[in-house]
Order: C-alpha cells, then structure tokens, then sequence
C-alpha cells in the first residue's frame, strides 16, 4: 500500500505537539462526524483521520511512524540526487512496504478500525460454519450523544457470497439504539445483521464498537468532564461569576476570591449520564495575562508589585 502522511491528513506541522494534534483531530472529527457531514465521501474521510490520531497520538507509534518518514525522504533524497523539504507519498519505495507492515501492525490487514472487518470464506464451504461471517464496525459518536437514549441510522457495506462463489459488495442500512451512558470502546451486537450464509445456515453478526469523539472544550476522566477555565489575574483575585458550558446548556459558578492557577472547582451531576448515576463537572482554573500591557496597566502592576509585598519563590529560601 502507499505511503499516508498522517501530518497532511491532520493538516499539522510534523513538529506539533499532543496538543495541535488533539485540536486538528477535535476539529476534523466534527467536521467529518456522519450525523454532522454533507460532504461526499465523509466516512472514508473521517476514517482516515482517526487513523492519524490513533497513530500520531501515542508517543509510542508516532516515533515508529516517524522513523518510517524520516526512511522515506532518505530514499527519496537519494531517488532525486539533492535534498528536499517534506514528506512524499507520491514515490514508490520500499518504505512503501515498511509502512504497510506498520499500518496493519495497528489496523489489521483489513486495513482500520474504522471500517468493518470481517473474512469471508468461500460459498462451498459455508456447510462448516455455523453462522456467516460477522461484521465488525467502529461508529463514532458525540459526548453529547450519551446523556440519553438516541437512535443512529448507520451504513456499511460488506461482500456476501453469490450462489456462483462469486463475492459482491452490498450496502446495508440499520437503525440502532445507543443506551444513555454509553462508553468509548463498549460493543453492541446486532444479532443476524451480517453477511448471510446459503442454505439454512444463519446470517452473521454486526458488533458496533462505540468511539467517542474528543469535544473542543471537555476532556473525559471516568464519567466526569473537565473543562479548563481561562481567568484574568484580577478575576483570581478578586472573584468572579463566570457563564459556564455544558454538555445541556449552560450554567452560572461563582469563583472564591483569591483562587490559584490550578485549582479544582467542581459543579455536582453536570458530567456524563452514568449507568447507576452522573459525573461531575470538574472546572480548572488557568490563569491568563493579557497578551499585551500599556502604559497604565504597567503602572497599576507595579503598584500592586510594591504593595502586595508576596514572594511566590519564598519555598526556595529554604533550599541550600
């Protein structure tokens, strides 16, 4: 298979860090989402860019990938005689080869997670099995998804068997019901869905392996969310209401005065929709200045600065 620059799929720099790479993902996985696209081909795109993050994600697999990048412009340095900027996926080389080990080293020779995998034997020997073939599916789903039962209308197509042994490609529409509380990586059968078998052996199954897609402000952690919380210096200090979003609408918090970069303020049952019961909202200070100061502002910093009389190092005094 040739070569895929998942920095391009991305649409990062190869020297980006886990959080460019998390933010082009958030960004593309929306955009591409099934419920959400018009745009044509939108699951195969959404397919490969989830097949960047898995890869560029893992500080594990991004250093081998890189390793094969790195192979691949030697080659085609050495193909061009000069030195050239960038990756290419437009030369045949035996990286080619290299990357195709990597890449079902991760997605399976099927070719992704994100597509369905199953292995269709041949029609003379469907009197040994005793069901036809299952379908395996990744669907990616909201956070927002999860807070109540909902129904998705998901499309696939699998090869069936011909009554000549002859395989053809069919598409398949099914209407499933995501349980309230669903979690990433959980599975749900949809018994007799998939590929059909001759005679009177049954049809296959479909297990769809629910994949929650990262939001652009809340990360997950167990069935709470966290949700960063950006703070003017005085705002800290002084206290604050803050208008807050959440996965339903949005909410009003108070800050305490005098809060620190850091600092944990938690909202009861405004999480993820558990089994048994909800998460929490978990909202983490960070304390921002602004980007630039004038003249005045400097003045009032400095007057606080003389005032103030607080040392943030004074710990250090102590060390020898």
């Amino acid at each position: 298979m040739e070569f895929i620059d998942y920095y391009s799929v991305l649409g990062v720099d190869p020297k980006a860090d886990d959080k460019a790479i998390k933010t082009a993902y958030r960004k593309l996985g929306r955009k591409y989402h099934p419920d959400v696209s018009k745009l044509p081909d939108t699951a195969e795109k959404f397919k490969r860019v989830a097949q960047a993050y898995e890869v560029l994600h893992s500080a594990e697999k991004r250093a081998e990938y890189d390793a094969l990048c790195a192979a691949r412009h030697r080659a085609f340095d050495r193909q061009q005689g000069q030195t050239t900027a960038g990756y290419s996926a437009d030369n045949n080389t035996a990286t080619n080869q290299e990357f195709a080990d990597f890449f079902n080293s991760i997605f399976g020779e099927t070719g992704s997670r994100n597509r369905q995998q199953h292995r269709q034997q041949p029609w003379y020997d469907d009197i040994n099995k005793s069901k036809g073939a299952d379908v395996e599916l990744d669907w990616p789903i909201m956070l927002e998804d999860t807070l109540a039962d909902t129904t998705k209308q998901i499309e696939f197509v699998m090869a069936v068997n011909g009554s000549q042994g002859y395989q053809q490609q069919i598409k398949k529409s099914l209407k499933v019901k995501i349980p309230a509380g669903t979690r990433d990586g959980e599975r749900i059968r949809l018994k007799g869905q998939g590929a059909p078998a001759s005679n009177t052996i049954p049809s296959g199954d479909v297990y769809l392996t629910i994949r929650l897609l990262p939001h652009p402000l809340f990360d997950v952690e167990a069935d709470n969310l966290l949700l960063t919380l950006p703070l003017a210096p005085w705002e800290a200090a002084l206290g604050t209401k803050i208008t807050l979003p959440t996965l339903n609408g949005k909410i009003q918090l108070a800050i305490p005065t005098n809060s620190q970069a850091g600092q944990r303020l938690r909202v009861k049952g405004k999480g993820l929709v558990g089994k048994k019961s909800s998460g929490d909202l978990i909202v983490i200070i960070k304390i921002v200045m602004p980007p630039t100061l004038n003249e005045s502002s400097k003045t009032h910093w400095a007057q606080l600065a003389d005032s103030a009389s607080f040392n943030p190092r004074r710990e250090w005094n102590n060390l020898s």
